[in-house]
Parts: C-alpha cells; structure tokens; sequence
C-alpha cells in the first residue's frame, strides 16, 4: 500500500488479535447503554406524547455523545500515537527501521496510521449508532456528517502531533506528556478567545468574524460543538471560510496542521534518530574496541582531555556528512582531529566517575539520574503555562462573584486537577514500561531488589519528577483557603482528597505497567480507567442534569452504567491477577464517584470527603498489595497455581 509496508503489517494482523473486536464491541456498547440510559431517564420523569418529544430527546443525545466521542478520540489519538513510537525508541527497534528500505514518509505515516487504526475503527463503529439517534428526529444527516468530519480531522492532527513529538524526543514519557499538554494550551486559548477575552471580532478580506466563530475555526471543542447544532446552510463545508462559517475553517486548519506535522517529521526523522546521545555512545563504544590498547601517558591524557568533548563532536559531525554524502566538512581543516584516541578513552573514563547508590537504588536511580530525558522541564514548563491561565481564570471569578459558589469554583480548578492527574498516570506507566521495553525490567527481577525496595520506589520517583506538577494545584487549594473561597475544614477535604487520588493513579499507572508488555496497551489500558471514572461519570451526571432534576427516579437508570463500568473495571484490574478486594474496589469506585459527584452539587463535603478517602483509598491498597505479596504474579513471571 501507499503507506508502507508498516501499516500494511498492522492492517493485516489486527484482524488475527482478539482485543481488537473487543475494543470496537466495547465501544459500540457503552455508547448504546448511555443512550438507553438516557431513554430510561427521560422516560420514567417526562411524558413522551408526540413525536416533537422525540426530535428533542434525540437533538439533546445527539449534542451529549459528539463532543464526548471528540475527547475520547484526540486524546487517545494522541497518546497512542506517541506511546506507539516511543515504544520503538525504547526498544531500540526504530533504528532497525531506518537501516531498511522504507523511505521516510513510509515509516512516519506507517507508525501513525498503524497507531490510529483502532480509533478509525471506533469512528466507524459510532456511524450507525448515529444513524439510529437520527431516526429520533431533531438531527439531520448533514449535521451527522459535519461532526464525523470535524472528530476526524481532529484525530488526524492530534495523532500527527504526538507522532512527531515522539519521533523528536528521546523518551516515551516525555512525548506522551508534551503532546497532552500542547492539545490541551491549544484548545484552552482558543476557547479562551472563543469567550471575547482577548478580541470580540476580526476582519478578514472585508469579513466580519466574531470572537465565537474564530474559536470554532481553531478549537476542536468549539467546532463539534457548532458542528452538532442544526445547519442553516447546507453548503458549509464546501464553502469559503469567511462567506459560510467556521466549520470549513476548522477543517482547512486542521487539515493544514495534520500535513505541516507530518511534513517536519518526514524531513527531519533521520536527524532526530538516533538521538545525539546514542550516537556520542556509539562513538565511545567504537572508539574502545579499537584502541583500548593504546593508551599514552599520563600528562598527553591530562592535556588532551580539556577539548575531548569538542573531538567527539567532531567526530559526530563528520559521521554526518559522511551519511549525508557532504564532503565539504570531512576536508575543512577546523574539523579535523587534533587529539589521539587515548584522549578520548582518557576523557570518556574521567567522566565516567563512581556514584554510590542509596539503600534503595530503584529510588536512587529515579531521582539522580536523567531516567526519563534530560529535558524534562519542557513538561513542567507547559503545566506552568496552563496552571497560570487557570489562577487567571479562577481570580477573575473571584472577582466578580462577591460569594461564587462550587460550580463556578469547579470551571477553572478542576481541569487543572484532571490534567494533573493525568500527568501522574502517564509518569507512573512509563516508569514501569520503560523498564521492559529497554529489557532491564528482567536484570532487576534476577537481582537482590525485594519486591517493596521495587514498587515504593517506583512510587517515590514517580512523586519527586512530578512534584510541581503535584504541588501546584495544592497551591491553588491554599489560595482559595487565603482568598476565603473555602474554609479550613474544606481546605482540609481538598488536599486530603488530592492526596489520595494522587496516590491512585500513580499505584494504577504501575500496577497496569505491570501486566501488561506493550506500551501502547498500557498507556491506553490505565488511561481509560482514569477517563471513565472522572469523565465518563460526570458525563452521567451532565445526562441526569440535561434531561431531569430528580436523582431518586434517576439512580435505577444509571445502576446499570454503574455495574457494567464495574465489571469493565474488574476485567481490567483483576483479569491477571483476580482478587476479592479488586472485585469489590471495581464495583465500588463507580458507584463511589457517582455518589461523590451528585453530593458536592448538593453541597455536602464532609460525606464526598469520606467516600472520596474511602473508596479510592481502598482501591489503591487493593493494587499496592498483590504488586508486593505477589510480586512474580503480578509480573508475569508466573502463574498462579
């Protein structure tokens, strides 16, 4: 195929792997149950007596399931497509790839559309469901056509994004990260401009557009937003941006970034791999093998080492033009090399100096050590930028609402804690992962590390490389406590309750690590769990909002998303490693932050406090001990009899 033959490889294998129905029957599933759930929400407190009750039952499903699907899909898109090429970076298999025939919009495209074709999938799956919600009424097709579009084109970018990040940086979690953060700043802005902060309208060509229409041209979120409501002209999507609206816009835009990404990836992936630091080893490696005999003496070694790591660029810099075919630097006198090998092999030992590990070196080795980049604060930097506009957001509110209530407190602070947490998860997942895909996960089993020394100081490092990222939304906690936003007892329920899930998605991050072998599987595996107990839950919320008031007619409906989340949790805890307490802990997290949720809108803390420590705090425990009790279950190294 026109792609190469690595997704060609992908598209013929994954019809072979069971996951592979499951995701598209899981998928297809949840959306049918929210869609029955809803159904049964409205029907046991509405009187459904003509069919106009129809047409707004299905414009208001409609307008609930498009942007939830837009999330799932640029988010996971994202992330597996980075996951997905980090996985071969730390496998060392990338590189076996560029020594092949494959041209260079071979391998990028491959890996991404190999990376995507399960989402593709997912999309394709939602069409006939769609399908069936129009036949309710209050939508047309054309409006199921532009939202399709609208996700697709999203995926394609935010896909795109996290490829190229991956295949620039080193590190698996680096990549994740950075793509996460850069999606979430680029859509957080535009709906910021979208809100008039920054412009009210711009003129373009002699068109007037305003703040709201410039927002959807850019945002996703805006764009399926507009894409679900009813069409007045049925030519928008072929028309010129300013004479339509804002839904060609956005898909001139985002198709425009999907080909510039891939572009820089496909000019510059054999710069960026191998990285400068595997090629500074290689030439170390190289240079002891040929001269680890000749040595010269002590004051030419003590001379030569002050300008050894200029030689070693030297040399770089000439393997370069002698890959690249350019002579020019091979034959320029300031690159030739003035100092002997014994130099090299001097410097390379003098820096190479002993470092006395703690009593835990698995702690000692993620704190000391560059274990996950030496650019790490690029991560921290783009929290930082996102934690800023949040505080702007959140003084604004505090400003203009003499007495703002939790509501108004939760649209500017609790996107900040989700990404937060979905940081720590991605940390804690790569810090196991990482280890298997680089094969020295099977050198730390074989050694005298006990099972405690290994989890609690995957943990410890997990914490310490994230701390801004933990301790800034803490910050915000005492800055609503000093603001008198919150009392102390609220103050103290919130950071009690940030610890706790703190704690959670880390031990879930390591504990999915642990079973499973496959990165991408991993990343996708612990970050759904993540997206259905925060996202997935409020989105029944949201469904128990739009459609009716009344909790108590409401609580039987949802029991049946409740139990069924459950035993989609329990399959994916506890099927390696099934216990009483994981069984338990699966069926009681969901219905916990069902509870946790419809109470702090109801304005009691003390309790959500309670379930919150409770039922998380539990569940982690639930993880934490198998992961140590059982150590060599957990990891696969054998089987339980």
């Amino acid at each position: 195929m026109f792609i190469g033959p690595v997704f060609t490889r992908e598209l013929t294998i994954a019809p072979r792997r069971d996951w592979t129905y499951v995701i598209r029957g899981l998928y297809s599933g949840v959306m049918l149950l929210l869609i029955a759930t809803a159904w049964l929400v409205i029907s046991g407190t509405q009187l459904i007596s003509d069919p106009g009750d129809f047409a707004r039952f299905g414009a208001m499903l409609f307008q609930f399931l498009a942007p939830i699907q837009l999330v799932l899909a640029i988010f996971f898109a994202a992330t597996i497509a980075a996951s997905a090429v980090g996985q071969e970076k730390e496998r060392k298999t990338l590189q076996l790839l560029l020594l092949t025939r494959m041209s260079n919009s071979e391998l990028v495209l491959g890996k991404l559309f190999a990376g995507l074709l399960n989402i593709l999938m997912m999309l394709a799956v939602s069409i006939p469901i769609f399908m069936t919600i129009a036949l309710l009424g209050g939508i047309s097709y054309y409006q199921i056509v532009r939202v399709l579009f609208v996700t697709l084109f999203s995926m394609l970018a935010c896909g795109s994004l996290g490829s190229c990040i991956a295949l620039w940086r080193e590190k698996t979690f680096q990549s994740i990260a950075s793509t996460i953060l850069l999606i979430v700043l680029w859509i957080s802005v535009w709906e910021a401009v979208g809100l008039g902060i920054f412009v009210t309208k711009i003129d373009i060509a002699g068109y007037q557009i305003d703040a709201g229409s410039l927002a959807a041209m850019f945002s996703p979120w805006s764009a399926v937003l507009v894409a679900s409501r009813p069409a007045i002209e049925l030519g928008d999507v072929f028309t010129v941006v300013g004479v339509s609206g804002p839904i060609t816009g956005f898909l001139f835009a985002s198709g425009a970034v999907t080909v510039l990404v891939n572009l820089l990836a496909i000019v510059m992936v054999r710069n960026w791999n191998p990285s400068r630091e595997a090629r500074i080893n290689t030439i170390e490696e190289d240079t002891w093998r040929k001269n680890k005999n000749n040595f010269g003496t002590e004051n030419e070694q003590l001379n030569i080492d002050k300008n050894i790591d200029k030689n070693i660029d030297k040399n770089i810099d000439q393997n370069t033009a002698s890959a690249s075919g350019d002579r020019s630097i091979l034959h320029n006198p300031n690159h030739a090399p003035t100092d002997s090998a014994a130099g090299i092999l001097t410097r390379i030992f003098s820096r190479r100096t002993t470092r006395h590990a703690w009593d835990n070196p698995i702690i000692w080795r993620e704190i000391m050590t560059s274990a996950y980049g030496r650019r790490i604060w690029i991560v921290q930097f783009g929290f930082m930028a996102f934690f800023v506009m949040s505080v702007w957001m959140l003084h604004t509110v505090l400003q203009s609402n003499v007495a703002p209530t939790a509501a108004d407190l939760a649209g500017s602070v609790v996107p900040l804690f989700l990404l937060s947490l979905v940081l720590v998860n991605v940390q804690a997942i790569t810090s196991q992962t990482s280890e298997k895909d680089a094969g020295t996960f099977n050198l730390l089993l074989v050694s005298d590390i006990t099972p405690k020394e290994y989890v609690f100081g995957k943990i410890g490092g997990v914490f310490f490389n994230m701390k801004w990222i933990v301790l800034l939304p803490i910050l915000v906690c005492v800055y609503l406590y000093f603001y008198r936003a919150v009392d102390g007892r609220s103050l103290f329920f919130l950071l009690a309750g940030l610890v706790t899930l703190y704690a959670f998605v880390s031990m879930v991050g390591i504990y999915i690590g642990m079973q499973y072998d496959n990165t991408k599987a991993a990343t996708a595996t612990s970050l759904g769990i993540v997206f259905f107990l925060f996202v997935g839950v409020a989105a029944c919320i949201w469904i128990m909002i739009a459609f009716s008031g009344s909790f108590e007619t409401q609580l039987i409906p949802f029991s049946a998303f409740m139990i069924g989340g459950g035993i989609g949790l329990y399959v994916t805890l506890g099927a390696r490693n099934p216990s009483s307490a994981i069984a338990t802990a699966s069926f009681i997290l969901p219905i916990s932050v069902f509870y946790i949720i419809t109470t702090m809108l109801l304005g009691a803390y003390h309790l959500v406090f309670v379930v919150l420590v409770g039922a998380f705090g539990f569940t982690t425990i639930a993880m934490l001990i198998p992961s140590i009790a059982e150590f060599d279950i957990a990891t696969g190294r054998t089987t339980d009899n």
